[in-house]
């Protein structure tokens, strides 16, 4: 008995004493590369592989602002709540030189790591200058071990080059921007205004990239002005010309339903002429899966 407890004494300070084991991933320099996978005026893509680990992507898509998102994609999801701390750990040549703290990424249950736009920003920055950003965290299935996670710079510059270009180049609005659209018209017919004409051209160049679209509903309106009966002609006519507008970009006829309400469904009083004109419109609602 006397050995048995001495040797439970001296595993439980060997336990104690143990070094965390360290698990490193990191692609070499001959693995190392990156990607422009997504390259289009809609979503923009730079996505690096850490071999047995997953994936780090940085990715910007058609938005009225500037925007950027950083994922790091994880072969073996989390599971459990965790926090990743973030370094940019500096190339050999510079030996001497200490790492940089960037920031602390939570790791939530059965999710990718994420950060926000200026810490994104800040990594590639550190690519940009050589740095190795880096991902230090306690491994969630064993006790024992540390992971740590670093992309590698090199062939960063060129595909950066090409990401940077591709950001440059995309929509300024998104399909939030245009997924419930009201065109307005002139009185009396089935002319845009102007205004609603440049918002329909939008419109139809989002639609060139983005072939998801699942649905489009458009359903026309009149003010109170002529007949009922009238009225209800002129707004089906609106909304099949916008259909047919739309049908001419491209999108397949199948996916577009028109209605027209004439002059049921009011937003505005009809007089004045300025509460007037809100009345005469279309209005678009676009869909996706």
């Amino acid at each position: 008995m006397r050995i048995l407890l001495a040797f439970t004494a001296v595993w439980l300070a060997a336990v104690a004493n143990a070094q965390p084991q360290l698990r490193q991933y990191s692609a070499t320099i001959e693995q190392s590369s990156w990607q422009l996978s997504s390259n289009t005026p809609l979503e923009c893509q730079l996505q690096h592989q850490i071999p047995q680990f997953g994936a780090a992507i940085f990715r910007s898509i058609a938005s009225k602002g500037l925007n950027l998102d950083f994922e790091l994609q994880l072969l073996r999801l989390p599971d459990h709540y965790a926090l990743a701390e973030v370094l940019s750990v500096p190339p050999a040549w510079r030996s001497g030189e200490p790492a940089k703290a960037v920031a602390s990424m939570q790791l939530l249950k059965q999710f990718n790591g994420e950060l926000p736009k200026k810490t994104a920003w800040t990594l590639l920055t550190e690519l940009e200058h050589g740095f190795s950003p880096t991902f230090y965290f306690s491994d969630w299935y064993s006790p024992y071990d540390k992971v740590v996670a670093a992309m590698n710079p090199v062939q960063f510059p060129e595909p950066y080059q090409q990401f940077t270009q591709c950001i440059s180049r995309l929509l300024p609005y998104g399909f939030d921007d245009i997924a419930f659209t009201v065109l307005s018209y002139e009185s009396g017919g089935d002319q845009l205004t102007r205004e609603s004409q440049r918002r329909l051209a939008q419109i139809a160049e989002y639609l060139k990239y983005d072939k998801d679209i699942d649905y489009i509903e458009i359903q026309g309106y009149t003010d109170s002005y002529g007949g009922r009966w009238m009225n209800e002609q002129l707004s089906v006519k609106r909304a099949e010309k916008v259909k047919n507008f739309f049908v001419a970009a491209g999108l397949s006829e199948d996916k577009v339903q028109v209605e027209g309400f004439g002059e049921r469904r009011h937003v505005a009083p009809n007089e004045p002429a300025l509460q007037r004109k809100l009345n005469r419109r279309v209005v678009l609602q676009l869909t996706k899966p």
